[in-house]
């Protein structure tokens, strides 16, 4: 790579304050950055960046290339698990950018087993990475021989979802129907107009569109009984450049995204993480998503995230983020020291963790709050809910149809927990206590 700066198309659909914080960490490094997103999304407001391009509710995938031709990225960095299905269906349908979505994401190939949590574990499975038991639920007769045979309770998980949507835990035959005839249902064209008309998601159209086409993938995975794990990891052509790994102090429901978190290091993740970005060539970021075993401190992998996740931008004191060091090293330039470095290893995130109520008060007050305080404007409008919520056509709807909030999930308590040495011996020491095999359902809207 030469050492001019660095030009980057950050890509983001979801309303997730991940891509403006990855964005301020290129930007941190001397990145040129460009951002495709839906009007009103917090990565518009970080200043510093290039040009911002509208992603069309109406034609996603003609924004995208178009933002693409106009901006002429050296790289591009997609944060949801959409666009990353979007820019592969480009690099398929129109090869004037398969050169560059491979440089961004490594070879095209991979991508049908990173899409895949069945490809993707079984791959695992045969590089010697703990998963748990698990089988394609591909219809009735699975399901009653994994109850009759293996175990009481599961996990159905749907390719194609993210942020817990295509997740259901179930504790018997009867509830593993249910979930596996939801997850494999195709959304309706009510359903992918309300996605876009109520959640302001600019994908939903063209991901209806592409569902209809192809059947849905469930697998049924074994249930761990521990707590949940993430690494993210920075790759250049299957090189591991930068990783973090964190435990999960508090999270949205059970299958939800992370509140706070606790930096640790832990050999079997990295060497998960290095193992499969190797065998896969991998390029740009990735999120591996663990569950740690109480009884024997195993991690054992369930699934990957082919994109950045919200640990990306995390500057750890000595370290740097994960994000910095990929920019750094794609630039041949040493990275640049952060100003406001993060010195405890408990991260809240801003402005998730603040939705904790009065059960997370005593985490935040032993946790670093990331608040991006350097963006005034950001700051200001993550503070307030999605642009998509405050829209009147959103309140009507949801004053007919409530959204069921998750209650928090809390994992540790952070007073018996070194801050400065993280280790092992503190999975599961939490103050309820592990995450147990019969878990409440994550809320859901109705």
């Amino acid at each position: 790579m030469a050492n001019d700066s660095l030009k980057v198309l950050v890509v983001a659909a979801k309303w997730w304050p991940l891509s403006a914080r990855l964005a301020m960490a290129l930007l941190g490094q001397g990145c040129r950055v460009g951002a495709l997103c839906p009007t009103g999304h917090p990565l518009r407001l970080v200043n510093g960046i290039e040009r911002r391009y509208e992603y069309s509710g109406f034609d996603s995938i003609g924004s995208l290339r178009q933002a693409l031709r106009d901006h002429e990225p050296t790289l591009v960095v997609p944060c949801d698990d959409g666009v990353v299905l979007q820019l592969h269906a480009l690099a398929r349908a129109e090869p004037e950018f398969r050169a560059l979505i491979e440089r961004s994401l490594g070879p095209v190939e991979s991508h049908s087993i990173t899409a895949s949590r069945h490809e993707l574990l079984a791959l695992a499975r045969e590089l010697g990475i703990a998963i748990p038991p698990m089988r394609l639920a591909s219809g009735t007769e699975a399901l009653v021989e994994w109850h009759e045979k293996i175990a009481s309770d599961a996990v159905l998980k749907a390719d194609g979802e993210s942020g817990g949507e295509g997740v259901r835990i179930s504790h018997s035959l009867a509830e593993s129907l249910e979930a596996r005839e939801r997850l494999c249902k195709r959304p309706s064209r009510f359903t992918a107009w309300k996605r876009r008309a109520i959640n302001g998601d600019p994908l939903a159209l063209w991901m209806a569109r592409e569902n209809r086409d192809r059947d849905k993938q469930v697998i049924i995975q074994g249930f761990i009984t521990g707590r949940p794990a993430n690494s993210m990891m920075a790759c250049r052509e299957g090189e591991v450049l930068g990783l973090v790994s964190v435990l999960v102090v508090a999270s949205d429901g059970p299958t939800g995204a992370s509140y706070v978190v606790r930096r640790i290091h832990d050999e079997a993740m990295t060497r998960a993480a290095v193992s499969i970005a190797a065998r896969l060539r991998l390029t740009g970021f990735y999120g591996l998503d663990f569950i740690v075993e109480t009884a024997t401190g195993t991690p054992f992998l369930i699934e990957m995230n082919p994109r950045c996740t919200q640990l990306g931008h995390l500057d750890f004191e000595g370290r740097g983020s994960v994000a910095a060091v990929w920019a750094a090293a794609m630039q041949n330039r040493p990275r640049v020291a952060g100003l406001a470095a993060i010195a405890r290893d408990a991260v809240a995130f801003f402005p998730q963790a603040l939705r904790m109520g009065p059960a997370g008060r005593a985490i935040l007050k032993r946790s670093f709050l990331d608040v991006p305080s350097s963006e005034v404007a950001l700051v200001a409008e993550l503070e307030r809910p999605p642009a998509p919520e405050r829209r009147w056509l959103a309140w009507a709807y949801h004053v007919l149809r409530p959204v069921l909030r998750s209650e928090p999930v809390i994992f540790e308590n952070l007073a018996s927990t070194s801050m400065s040495r993280p280790s092992r011996q503190n999975f599961g020491k939490g103050r309820r206590g592990p995450l147990v095999a019969r878990l409440p359902r994550p809320a859901r809207e109705r």
